[in-house]
C-alpha cells in the first residue's frame, strides 16, 4: 500500500505538468452498472463474508470500502478528463480481477469496468453513435474479470498480455488473450504487443482507450515472472501511447499491479509511465492548439 502515497509524492516533486486531484467517490448507481447490487451493499456495510473478503486479500473496514469507491471514481474522472486533456490516470486502479458478484486478487471493484460503461452511457447521451473503448490490460496477471464482465459485450474489446503461467491460475478468456512464457524478455514481449495491437486494430474500432500499466512485467518485480528491463517497460508505454495517437484516441491509464522487490522500482516504472503520458499529453494539447488557432473545434 506504501507505493501509492510514494507515486503521490513523487510525481509532486518531479512531474510539474501533472496536476493532481482528489479522487470522487463512485456512487452506488455507478457501481451498479457492473457490480450486483448485494455485492456492492455487501461491501459498503461490511456485511460481506469472511470467505469473500479472504479472496479480496484485504480485511473488511470502512476506510477499504471508500477506498474502493474512490479508486473507481478516479478512473471515471481520468475518462472524462481524457476526453478533453487526450490523457489522463488514476494513480492507483487497474483492479481487474473483480467480477460482477465478488472480488479477488485484491481488486474489490473493477474500475475500468464501471467506467468503461458509464462513459458509454454518458456519450451515449450526446453521441450519435454508441461508444466503443478498447481495455489494454498489460498488468502481468490476466484480466480475468474484466473479461468476464464484458464476455457478450461487442462494444468493449478487453485484451490482456499475461503470463500464462502466473495468477489467476483459471482464466476467463477475453476477446485477445496473449499468453507470456516465464523469463519472457524485451525482444518477444514488445514483438507480441505488437502483433497483440495489430489484432486489436483488424477488429475493433474504438473511440475511447483504457490502459492498464502495470509495474509488474519488470524483472525486479516479486510476483511478475517475466524479465522486461527499464528500457523494455519504457518502450511498452510508448508504444501504447503511440497507439493511441496515431488513432487519435483519449486515452485513460490505472497503474495496476506493481510487487518490486525494491518499493522504490515500482515507482520508478510507474513515473516512467508517466513520462511517455506527458509527451503524448504535449502532442495533444499542440494539436487542440493548432486547431482552435485555425478556428475548428478542438
Amino acid at each position: 500500500m506504501a507505493k501509492y502515497q510514494l507515486l503521490r509524492d513523487a510525481l509532486a516533486a518531479q512531474r510539474p505538468e501533472v496536476r493532481l486531484a482528489q479522487a470522487p467517490p463512485a456512487s452506488d448507481g455507478e457501481l451498479a452498472l457492473v457490480h450486483s447490487p448485494a455485492y456492492v451493499a455487501a461491501i459498503c456495510d461490511g456485511s460481506i463474508a469472511p470467505a469473500a473478503m479472504r479472496e479480496i486479500g484485504f480485511p473488511w473496514s470502512p476506510a477499504m470500502a471508500e477506498r474502493a469507491r474512490r479508486s473507481v471514481g478516479a478512473t471515471i474522472a481520468a475518462c472524462r478528463a481524457a476526453f478533453n486533456e487526450g490523457v489522463s490516470a488514476n494513480i492507483a486502479g487497474g483492479t481487474h480481477h473483480a467480477a460482477a458478484d465478488r472480488g479477488g486478487g485484491f481488486c474489490v471493484f473493477n474500475d475500468a469496468a464501471v467506467a468503461a460503461r458509464l462513459m458509454q452511457a454518458e456519450r451515449g447521451r450526446t453521441h450519435r453513435s454508441p461508444l466503443k473503448v478498447a481495455i489494454i490490460d498489460l498488468d502481468v496477471h490476466q484480466g480475468n474479470g474484466t473479461a468476464g464482465i464484458f464476455r457478450n459485450d461487442a462494444s468493449v474489446f478487453t485484451l490482456s498480455m499475461h503470463g500464462q503461467k502466473n495468477f489467476p491460475f483459471r482464466k476467463v478468456a477475453s476477446d485477445l488473450d496473449v499468453d507470456l512464457p516465464d523469463g519472457c524478455r524485451d525482444d518477444e514481449y514488445l514483438h507480441a504487443l505488437e502483433s497483440a495491437l495489430e489484432e486489436l486494430d483488424r477488429r475493433f474500432e474504438p473511440g475511447l482507450a483504457i490502459y492498464l500499466a502495470g509495474a509488474d512485467p519488470h524483472e525486479g518485480d516479486r510476483l511478475g515472472r517475466l524479465k522486461l528491463s527499464w528500457d523494455g517497460l519504457e518502450a511498452r508505454d510508448r508504444r501504447v501511447f503511440e497507439w493511441a495517437w496515431q488513432r487519435q484516441l483519449p486515452l485513460a491509464f490505472a497503474m495496476a499491479g506493481g510487487y518490486g522487490i525494491r518499493i522504490e522500482d515500482t515507482v520508478q516504472a510507474q513515473l516512467n509511465t508517466f513520462g511517455a503520458a506527458a509527451q503524448y499529453w504535449r502532442r495533444w494539447q499542440a494539436r487542440a492548439s493548432q486547431r482552435c488557432s485555425s478556428g475548428q473545434a478542438p
